[in-house]
């Protein structure tokens, strides 16, 4: 194998490719795979689960072939150079692949690509869909913060991606908090869905942050293939039946607290300060355009609370969330103004855009669990 490329445009096909195999438990996985033809280099990295292709074009090629190279190493080297030709030759011994420069030359070891495990096969009875890389970006963006760590209900630690013709949403839960995020533009032309792990879904989410091109996605009972712009990312499907959610959505719930969210993300912040660090509980204490969140450590003889702008003409209420929860949801909803539709202070709380459009077609709905409050 003998190409010369840019130094700078390796390194970018590179450090997406880095994330994927932060975690492997075969050492032929601590490279990358370097297949050179037709004048394309495809870059494969892979920790068995999740696989991640980038092509770039090469225009200076001496011999086309196939090596596993290591992966830190040649990282580590290419952030030492600014963008500069780089020359890679494999030498005569097949074991050394040579790296020359201007002013240099470096000699590290590379692999038989014999080793390097087979990309998985899509399966005779598949799906397909297309979404847009912003669609998608939402969607997943929107979601990831809620997919769980569990040991025991493995469906909880991803997201799940339900399409239908009628439209397409994004789910992700912990069990303490659901995240629903709905596009009624994203048609499939029949019902099926699959639950995407966390991890590929991060890689995922990093790299359609620099993409505007359709991403074609197909997917079987294992894998789910997502294609776009010069990349393929390929992520093994969580397997199990993810929960009922929509039966858990409260649709009735009476009472309408609607406030700034920004408003609320700083007042949280500041009293959950003075929280007791076993329960991080917050207290809403509701009543007519009121509403007085406070938080105590009987411990530590603190206390805090804030009465923040709303509107309110239901019950009056006291309920109570866990401040790290509030604050994720806070954090990365994109409204200004949000609408806590409430049943109880036992019933999960509903949080909504205040001010939905008839136009939109997106949509956001995120639900809360409360938390016993004992002051």
């Amino acid at each position: 194998m003998n190409f010369t490329v840019s130094s700078s445009e390796l390194l970018r096909a590179l450090s997406s490719g880095l994330k994927v195999i932060t975690k492997t438990t075969s050492p032929i996985l601590e490279n990358f795979l370097f297949n050179l033809k037709d004048n394309r280099l495809e870059i494969t990295a892979s920790d068995s689960e999740t696989i991640l292709k980038t092509t770039i074009d090469i225009e200076n090629v001496g011999e086309e072939g196939a090596v596993a190279v290591p992966a830190k190493i040649l990282t580590d080297l290419l952030k030492e150079f600014p963008d500069v030709p780089l020359e890679f030759t494999t030498l005569e011994d097949g074991t050394t692949i040579e790296l020359k420069w201007a002013n240099g030359v470096q000699s590290i070891p590379f692999f038989d690509p014999e080793y390097y495990p087979a990309d998985p096969k899509m399966g005779q009875e598949f799906s397909t869909a297309e979404i847009t890389s912003e669609d998608l970006l939402n969607g997943i963006g929107y979601t990831l913060y809620a997919t769980a760590d569990e040991v025991l209900r493995p469906v909880m630690n991803g997201i799940l991606f339900d399409l239908a013709p009628e439209g397409t949403s994004l789910v992700a839960s912990d069990s303490h908090k659901l995240v629903c995020y709905t596009h009624s533009g994203i048609n499939a032309k029949e019902k099926s869905s699959f639950i995407l792990p966390k991890k590929p879904a991060s890689i995922l989410k990093g790299l359609l942050s620099r993409s505007d091109e359709p991403v074609n996605i197909s997917f079987d009972g294992k894998n789910a293939h997502f294609s776009f712009q010069n990349i393929i990312l390929i992520g093994r499907l969580v397997e199990g039946t993810y929960p009922a959610y929509r039966s858990v959505i409260p649709k009735n719930n009476p009472n309408k607290l609607i406030l700034h969210r920004q408003d609320l993300l700083n007042a949280a912040k500041r009293v959950s300060i003075c929280s007791n660090p076993a329960t991080s509980s917050l207290k809403f204490s509701i009543s007519y355009n009121e509403l007085n969140i406070s938080a105590q450590d009987l411990n530590s003889s603190i206390s805090a609370n804030e009465n923040v702008p709303c509107q309110y003409d239901g019950d009056p209420l006291e309920i109570g969330f866990k401040s790290p929860f509030l604050i994720d949801i806070l954090t990365n909803l994109p409204y200004d103004d949000i609408c806590f539709e409430l049943a109880n202070n036992a019933l999960a709380a509903l949080i909504v855009n205040a001010a939905p459009s008839p136009d939109d077609k997106e949509d956001i709905c995120t639900l809360l669990m409360p938390v016993r409050i004992t002051y």
